[in-house]
């Protein structure tokens, strides 16, 4: 885990854009009008002091549709429950990986990843830990993807 470049969200300016009705993954559609407007920071940051972004480095999220390079918008005010993606600091790092409170029971809690190849971090009283904050929003940039399955 490393030290993540933690930028705090800023809302103060306004950028809206259109928002057409719908885009289908299946048959094409028709909708060559906009529905709506949309502001990013007024439509997804509903807790502009709490909110950050954070990018993501590493593959143990990528089954969850979290990859290398995103970018997650994460909101410390939002409550946070089991299975819930999380980002937390343990041990002196920050990672980013759901949240697992079933065994906060029998004393530990679990950060489990979205990759087999990585195992889940088992957290208990001597460990530093806590959670930073709930992944309310990823953003990837696909300008530079190559990514037609084979």
């Amino acid at each position: 885990m490393n030290e993540p470049e933690i930028k705090k969200a800023d809302v103060s300016t306004e950028l809206e854009l259109p928002m057409y009705d719908a885009i289908a993954a299946g048959f094409p559609i028709t909708s060559d009008y906009p529905a709506d407007r949309l502001d990013f920071n007024r439509d997804f940051i509903k807790h502009p002091e709490s909110t950050f972004y954070v990018r993501v480095k590493g593959d143990s999220m990528k089954e969850a549709g979290i990859f290398d390079g995103d970018l997650c918008l994460v909101d410390k005010a939002e409550e946070m429950e089991h299975g819930n993606i999380v980002a937390a600091y343990v041990n002196g790092g920050f990672t980013v990986k759901y949240l697992d409170t079933s065994t906060k029971d029998q004393g530990f809690i679990r950060l489990v990843p979205a990759n087999k190849d990585f195992k889940p971090f088992i957290i208990d009283s001597s460990d530093e830990f806590s959670v930073w904050g709930k992944v309310i929003f990823t953003i990837r940039d696909w300008r530079n993807s190559y990514c037609l399955p084979l």
